[in-house]
């Protein structure tokens, strides 16, 4: 009770701020509108691009060594934010340009066939802002990255490889405004068993995540600090503020298996392992894709978070059809079963 009532004073004191920060960005000149780069990855013929359009407070680096008062006031800043939808962008790849809109949570994508790699060169590809119209020119830029090979990972974030607390509303949304990328804590053995599994960093890796774009940044410098191999990161398109950021990572969950078909697609020729957790719905989502992809799941890893309903782990099982749909309590004990199924050395 208490710590349900600590919470609700935390929200209503972060809308008071969300209003005041708004007011604050509607007066002076701190309210940037930028183009933000999320996805540039491809196959042998096509690319795809992602990204949005917002007009926020220009973000500081985040250290270590904040404090929880530190990090409040930088969600504050990355939340206040508001989407730019209808925006125009321009993406010029291979000295081609494609005009694109943005939809009304300011996020565009851009799917291009016919664009075979350049050979012995960087890929890479241009986002500039055509309207509205600003007196410096909005452009940012971003390496394309091509995958091939036949086996990759498809990993869920949320108490998969990052604590999240996703099933208890009060410690997710307390984690989500007081933490910073270099203070979340990842599950034990996450780096190690990711490592293998990738055999080393070869293997690409996709992250599915409910989060929303907005904590991009913050998933990406986390990865990178704690040694977890680098690759795209999908997150929900919705925009969160700080008058709904306790939604962020809740509500509907099939953007997952969109996103996740997205790749299936792609990458006709790649077969996947598929790591996720009980907390919310990978389990069903992944024996979708198993059921609607025959042949192209090699193994399932599912992270139990709290009781796990036998009902719910039974009727999954058989609606996915294989044995190789794991639940497990910890990254050693995936590693075991990965090196007895001959996954990992």
């Amino acid at each position: 009770m208490k710590n349900g009532f600590i919470i609700i004073c935390v929200i209503i004191a972060l809308v008071v701020v969300y209003q005041l920060a708004v007011y604050l960005m509607s007066i002076s000149k701190q309210d940037k509108i930028k183009v933000e780069p999320f996805l540039a990855f491809g196959n042998d013929t096509e690319v795809f691009f992602k990204g949005r359009v917002i007009k926020a407070y220009t973000q500081s680096r985040p250290s270590s060594r904040n404090n929880w008062i530190s990090n409040i006031a930088a969600t504050v800043k990355r939340y206040a934010g508001s989407s730019v939808p209808l925006a125009k962008v321009e993406i010029t790849f291979q000295e081609k340009s494609y005009t694109v809109a943005t939809d009304e949570d300011g996020v565009f994508e851009l799917q291009i066939g016919d664009s075979k790699p350049i050979l012995g060169s960087n890929e890479l590809v241009t986002f500039q802002v055509l309207e509205p119209e600003t007196k410096k020119s909005l452009v940012a830029h971003m390496e394309v990255t091509r995958y091939f090979g036949t086996t990759g990972v498809i990993s869920d974030i949320d108490d998969t490889i990052l604590i999240s607390h996703s099933t208890e509303l009060g410690k997710k949304f307390w984690l989500s405004v007081s933490k910073n990328a270099y203070t979340r804590r990842p599950l034990p053995g996450v780096s190690e068993f990711y490592k293998k599994i990738t055999d080393d960093k070869t293997l690409p890796i996709f992250y599915v995540s409910s989060s929303d774009w907005s904590l991009f940044d913050l998933i990406r410098d986390f990865l990178r600090y704690r040694h977890i191999p680098d690759g795209p990161i999908l997150l929900k398109d919705k925009h969160i503020n700080l008058r709904n950021i306790w939604k962020s990572g809740g509500g509907d969950h099939s953007h997952k298996l969109q996103k996740i078909e997205l790749l299936m697609e792609m990458f006709p020729k790649m077969q996947f392992y598929l790591i996720g957790d009980s907390g919310q719905h990978d389990p069903e989502i992944y024996a979708q894709v198993i059921e609607d992809f025959p042949g192209r799941v090699k193994e399932v890893f599912i992270r139990t978070v709290g009781k796990l309903d036998v009902e719910r782990k039974e009727a999954i099982q058989k609606q996915a059809g294989i044995s190789h749909f794991h639940f497990i309590e910890s990254s050693q004990e995936a590693i075991q079963i990965a090196k007895q199924e001959s996954i990992i050395d």
